[in-house]
């Protein structure tokens, strides 16, 4: 389970390479266009450049016609649909629009050529923009739009075309996010916020839901957690939901990019009014759902209100009562909410927090540093819930046994809040190391080391023992009757205590007056500069 941790922020921009440069050049680009709808105009035309470019890889293959693609035709779409590639007709091709770039009407081709691809592909129908011929839409920064992203060289970077525009795809999402400000926060939840989750929920198999799915990038960081473990695409169904039609969009194209099959029911819609996915238990719930959401829909006798209707004036436990509804069995959910929601009061959300602890529902809470979201600078909690606290095993991606123990009327608390680096003067990030100490503590809370140990030495292996301890200042296991004690707070800093501070081993009764005496010495210096000064300034002719 040990990792191997940095000391830099996880993707943080000095991580990144061409992406950077890709973005300032794009950027400069915009001209006067508001960055939300400048999003949808670069992300459209990233997507675009990756289908022609998948297609043209396999366009070649079939051209060539050796070994099994002997006798194939190139311009056969079922050749392309077998392989899970999106056929691309002629005039959505990449090598079309980048020849007609300089034309002024690039807008009215580039929309063809989006119309086309939905067309041909059902899988992408209502999820591309349609809309570069609008008249306010520079056509000859968009020819130079289609210029800078079709340099993208493939050569100059030792991966494939979908791990290359997956990776500018995804920076470019962060860059418009911090561009937004709070409104980015609607589609876009930090990175190392997503890996943290992902890694803490461990989804090596099952189906994953999120119902306020944004652009999908929960999703994407569990396939590749699968595909890290020893998984491959597949392991995991994904379900989603989004209100927003136009971050719906940047979902499908987030996850198309990657290969990654979602269903993200017939349309977008409000979770609370039209679930798109009302049958669906889950095995892994992750989501980033709005904080504090006053402006919401609520029906009293909503079956999901299994433990307390929830007040209108705020949705974070109608969220966390839809997630419960939504589990399988032996379901887990891991989310992000408003640090409110551990300890608040009103309108009836105590009790319904109360009644969440009693059914001992709460698995982990993980209290987050501040400024880590680029829609609100206010700290934010995660929450670790299951449906079965009980011991079992479970098959890794890569066949290894994992040993679960019961944990029974327990909950973990973990005070992350000293944790990450600031990345620039509003923003923060959790670093690999951060990430590795919070999972790594969760997990070996959670794992049995004596049977897996007794396992271990049965197959002639040795494990190093992972067993967990209570770190004060850091995290404490309690019991659900000492969280009764605490009034039904879930705030980690009220279980973790203070941190200890290592004794230096000078008794109090010599260090007390050597403390005194360093003071008083400090005292006199500040004296000394004191007269120092006021001499200096009656030189100058303003001292009395």
């Amino acid at each position: 389970m040990a990792r191997k941790a940095s000391s830099k922020p996880a993707d943080s921009t000095a991580n990144l390479g061409f992406e950077a440069k890709l973005w300032l050049a794009a950027d400069k680009l915009r001209n006067n266009m508001d960055a939300a709808e400048y999003k949808h105009v670069v992300l459209g035309l990233i997507f675009l450049k990756y289908i022609s470019d998948s297609f043209a890889e396999h366009h070649a293959k079939l051209q060539a016609g050796e070994g099994e693609y002997a006798g194939a035709n190139p311009e056969d779409p079922d050749e392309y649909r077998a392989e899970n590639v999106f056929w691309v007709p002629a005039n959505a091709r990449w090598s079309h629009l980048q020849a007609n770039a300089k034309l002024p009407t690039i807008g009215k081709i580039v929309d063809d050529a989006m119309d086309a691809l939905e067309r041909d592909n059902p899988r992408l129908k209502g999820a591309l923009n349609k809309n570069y011929g609008r008249p306010d839409l520079d056509k000859h920064r968009l020819g130079e739009l289609i210029d800078l992203i079709g340099s993208i060289q493939l050569a100059d970077v030792a991966s494939r075309s979908k791990d290359v525009l997956g990776r500018v795809f995804e920076y470019f999402l962060t860059q418009f996010a911090s561009a937004e400000g709070k409104n980015g926060g609607q589609f876009y939840t930090p990175s190392c916020v997503v890996r943290l989750l992902v890694e803490m929920l461990a989804p090596y198999k099952g189906r994953i839901y999120d119902p306020a799915c944004g652009s999908g990038g929960m999703f994407v960081q569990s396939e590749k957690f699968v595909e890290s473990h020893g998984g491959k695409l597949g392991d995991i169904s994904i379900y989603g939901q989004e209100s927003n039609p136009t971050t719906r969009r940047l979902a499908i194209m987030n996850l198309a990019l990657r290969g990654i099959e979602a269903d993200f029911g017939k349309e977008h819609a409000d979770t609370f009014r039209v679930d798109q996915h009302p049958d669906l238990r889950a095995d892994y719930v992750l989501a980033n759902p709005p904080f504090n959401d006053s402006d919401w829909f609520r029906k009293d006798d909503d079956v999901r209100w299994q433990y307390g209707v929830p007040p209108k004036g705020n949705a974070n436990f109608a969220w966390v009562q839809h997630f419960i509804h939504h589990l399988a069995p032996q379901g887990m959910a891991g989310f992000v909410l408003a640090n409110g929601s551990m300890s608040s009061n009103q309108s009836g959300e105590g009790e319904i927090r109360k009644a969440l602890i009693e059914a001992d529902l709460v698995d982990c809470m993980v209290a987050l540093p501040g400024q880590l979201f680029y829609s609100t600078q206010i700290p934010v909690c995660l929450w670790f819930l299951t449906k079965s606290k009980g011991a079992r095993t479970l098959l890794s991606a890569s066949g290894e046994k994992e040993f679960i123990r019961a944990r029974k009327r327990e909950t973990l608390f973990i005070d992350a809040r000293k944790m990450g680096t600031l990345i620039d003067r509003v923003h923060r990030e959790l670093t690999d190391a951060d990430i590795e100490k919070i999972v790594s503590t969760y997990h070996n809370w959670k794992h049995d080391e004596e049977l897996r140990a007794k396992e271990g030495k049965k197959a002639g292996r040795m494990y190093e023992c992972l067993e967990y301890a209570d770190i004060p200042g850091f995290c404490k296991s309690a019991t659900t009757a000492e969280i009764a004690a605490h009034g039904h707070v879930l705030t980690p800093g009220r279980y973790v205590g203070a941190e200890e501070v290592e004794d230096d081993g000078e008794p109090f009764e010599e260090k007390m007056p050597r403390l005194v005496a360093e003071l008083h010495a400090q005292f006199a210096e500040s004296a000394k500069l004191e007269q120092a000064i006021k001499a200096n300034l009656r030189g100058l002719g303003y001292g009395g």
